[in-house]
């Protein structure tokens, strides 16, 4: 079965008001009119453009036929979605069994179109809004203490003439604490406005974590690169380090090389099974600038006997 552009078979384009709708349709309904048409297959056109304004004439047909159809080209091979029949309906009296395509049965079923001037009764199109989805970013301490945040999202809704508006409003959002990278947030009933009696769809936010200038995450470990001396990671010392839920005094065991992870267990991000938090040892040489500090290396020099490309042969 093939998807129909119902804009294309109208000549009209997809943000065309009802009046231009409407104003279409007549003027190719006089044309493929099977009574008065000479053109080849107007029967045939003639039942195209009348399904075409079936649907698009109704501001809520219209809207669900929008959200549906926004992924497809005529033409292209179609199977409506398998939940496509859940949380709509239509109601009416007098439906005829005009003579529409496999297409629009498929959409809008066998009680989806009227005909002939009988087909006036009351009818109703009930459909829940779809889902939404966005990206929310935050602060790693946001998921050490929680926070909230104001979201301004853009949301589409029917005009009077049935055309589609862009709107924005301000979310107030909380965040949990413990939340990780890549997680999703589900505020129901928060996303796109349903059509009729359906409800709202949902509302699903991606926790993404700002750039941090001390701290890394990965999963629920939080990384911290420390700068220690030669003689901290030679020695051993204790020194200040900072977390993200305040400084703690962090043992350097003697010997230390650079690259070294010592792990604070459970500090990383909070769950029912916590992260740990992971320090990065990082030797920083102190620089040889002045004639004295000069003096200082040949001294350690002559002190030390140290080949680090000893294990190369050379």
């Amino acid at each position: 079965m093939e998807f129909k552009d119902y804009y294309d078979t109208l000549e009209v384009k997809r943000d065309a008001t009802q009046d231009e709708i409407k104003r279409s349709y007549r003027r190719l309904a006089r044309k493929y009119h099977p009574d008065i048409s000479k053109e080849t297959d107007a029967e045939a056109h003639f039942k195209q453009v009348g399904e075409a304004y079936e649907v698009l004439k109704d501001p809520e047909k219209r809207a669900a036929y929008d959200q549906l159809g926004a992924n497809w080209q005529a033409g292209q091979d179609f199977r409506p979605p398998p939940d496509w029949d859940q949380g709509y309906e239509f109601k009416g009296d007098g439906f005829t069994d005009a003579q529409f395509s496999d297409f629009f049965e498929s959409l809008f079923g066998q009680q989806g179109h009227r005909a002939g001037p009988r087909a006036r009764g009351q009818r109703e199109f009930h459909t829940r809004g779809m889902d939404s989805h966005a990206r929310v970013q935050i602060d790693l301490e946001d998921a050490y203490h929680g926070g909230s945040r104001v979201l301004t999202l853009k949301h589409s809704e029917l005009g009077a003439d049935g055309r589609p508006l862009l709107r924005e409003r301000n979310l107030n959002v909380k965040i949990p604490k413990g939340v990780k990278q890549g997680q999703h947030i589900r505020l129901a009933q928060q996303g796109s406005a349903g059509i009729g009696e359906g409800g709202a769809g949902d509302l699903y936010l991606e926790i993404e974590f700002a750039r941090h200038p001390l701290y890394h995450v990965e999963g629920k470990d939080v990384y911290l690169d420390l700068p220690v001396t030669p003689w901290e990671a030679a020695l051993g010392a204790t020194i200040k380090a900072p977390t993200p839920t305040g400084t703690v005094d962090l043992k350097i065991p003697p010997n230390s090389a650079s690259g070294r992870k010592l792990r604070l267990k459970g500090r990383g991000i909070p769950a029912k099974s916590a992260g740990d938090f992971y320090v990065v040892l990082q030797v920083v040489l102190p620089p040889a600038g002045t004639q004295a500090e000069k003096e200082a290396y040949r001294a350690f020099e002559q002190a030390v006997e140290f080949n680090p490309r000893r294990k190369l042969g050379v």
